[in-house]
């Protein structure tokens, strides 16, 4: 057994597989990975890594199947899968994922040939454990799975707390202690909840009486959005490494297989010593970020721009460019993805029957609002360049200037009583 001191959940005892998974490579790894990429540069004590977080991650979930009385080889594959969920990520965790899925159709948690192989595979089997079906419980597949990959996972539970004590944002906190103890599997022999959705096998739910527990998640989760996820600076920065990373692929031999499985001083080492990246590395070493040069609201934003693939992106920024009178690479162009909240589908127990939290709680819809208010769209550019590039890109993506948010409030987080 290995004992480790952790600053969020104090004392974590590893056993079995996962204490021999630890000092694999792959897991190791983690430790040159920062949890949330970026945002060091806004809260510079946010330099936790994905190792920790995989340790959080294993400690709840081995809590979960004890209090669950879930045992033996099954509870084995679980803690597996705990520890090893986040060997997929590449650099700067989820910032570089969009590229390496569109270069390689794998995204972090496609892990079947990282686990099949190397010391991970072999402990696996020494353990009497099928790699692949490690692998599809991090993807979400199979009885079970939903402990670490799902509504309401034991992932979420740990980076929402770990995310809040490194940057001293308090929004982040939830009672990881009453959600382990209060979820429950419940067989569903007939394959249908009680809202009607289609669900064979053991369905993780929270016990009766815990609807405030969940919409805890979603509060913790909506509040830090804002200050600590999507700020306006870890958004630039994390788009200007995006750039390089695209730029390194193009212009010299590195794969994208070769990106994703680089850790963040690779990725910087490598970006550093490419002519072409060079001055977007040299920018992010010296924090010399871009500048907002817009910052629009979801509903200034026409639908086209919206529903606008990463080719249509490009052709975007190279408009804006050549009206702006610009070099092409002084413009970047940050579309989010559309507002989801995947954790209102978590099901709760209420009087006896399975329902859908969107179903059972007021606050969903809020929060929905407040999400969809919190979205921006970003176009980011040199501070020289900042007001023509803004004149520009109000014109070529048929913004509404009157409706661009022009003064950026820091810390400052939506509060519900704006959606009343």
């Amino acid at each position: 057994m290995i004992t480790v001191k952790d600053t969020v959940h104090d004392h974590i005892e590893i056993d079995g597989v996962a204490a021999a998974l630890v000092d694999t490579p792959a897991v190791q790894r983690l430790r040159h990975v920062k949890q949330l990429g970026t945002v060091q540069l806004v809260y510079p004590s946010a330099n936790h890594t994905r190792f920790e977080h995989s340790l959080g991650v294993y400690h709840l979930a081995s809590r979960a199947l004890d209090h669950l009385g879930i045992e033996g080889k099954r509870a084995d594959r679980i803690e597996a899968a705990a520890m090893l969920h986040d060997v997929g990520h590449g650099p700067f965790s989820h910032n570089l994922e969009s590229l390496t899925h569109r270069r390689t159709g794998k995204y972090h948690d496609d892990v079947d040939g990282l686990l099949a192989t190397g010391a991970v595979g072999e402990v696996l089997r020494d353990h009497d454990l099928d790699p692949d079906r490690i692998a599809g419980i991090v993807a979400g597949e199979g009885p079970y799975a939903g402990l670490v990959s799902g509504e309401l996972d034991v992932d979420r539970m740990d980076y929402l707390v770990r995310d809040a004590y490194h940057t001293g944002v308090p929004y982040g906190t939830i009672d990881t202690e009453r959600f382990v103890r209060e979820l429950t599997f419940v067989e569903r022999g007939d394959g249908a909840s009680a809202d009607g959705s289609s669900r064979d096998g053991p369905e993780l739910v929270l016990d009766e009486g815990n609807v405030q527990t969940a919409e805890s998640l979603l509060l913790a989760r909506a509040l830090m959005n804002p200050v600590v996820y999507t700020h306006h600076v870890a958004r630039i920065s994390k788009a200007m490494l995006r750039r390089a990373a695209t730029e390194l692929l193009d212009a010299t031999a590195t794969t994208a297989p070769e990106l994703r499985r680089m850790d963040d001083h690779d990725f910087l080492a490598a970006i550093r010593d490419c002519r072409e990246t060079a001055e977007l590395s040299r920018r992010y070493d010296e924090r010399d970020l871009y500048k907002l040069a817009v910052w629009a609201e979801y509903d200034d934003v026409p639908e086209r721009v919206h529903d606008a693939d990463h080719a249509a992106e490009a052709a975007l920024e190279r408009e804006i460019a050549a009206e702006a009178g610009v070099a092409r690479d002084h413009v970047i162009l940050d579309v989010p993805p559309e507002p989801t909240m995947r954790e209102s589908t978590a099901r709760v127990t209420v009087n006896g029957e399975i329902r859908r939290l969107e179903r059972q709680s007021p606050l969903v819809s809020a929060l929905r609002t407040a999400q969809r208010n919190q979205w921006r769209l970003g176009v980011y550019a040199p501070e020289p360049a900042t007001d023509r590039v803004g004149r520009a890109a109000a014109d070529v993506l048929g913004l509404d200037p009157d409706g661009l948010v022009t003064e950026v409030r820091n810390a400052m987080p939506t509060t519900l009583d704006e959606f009343e």
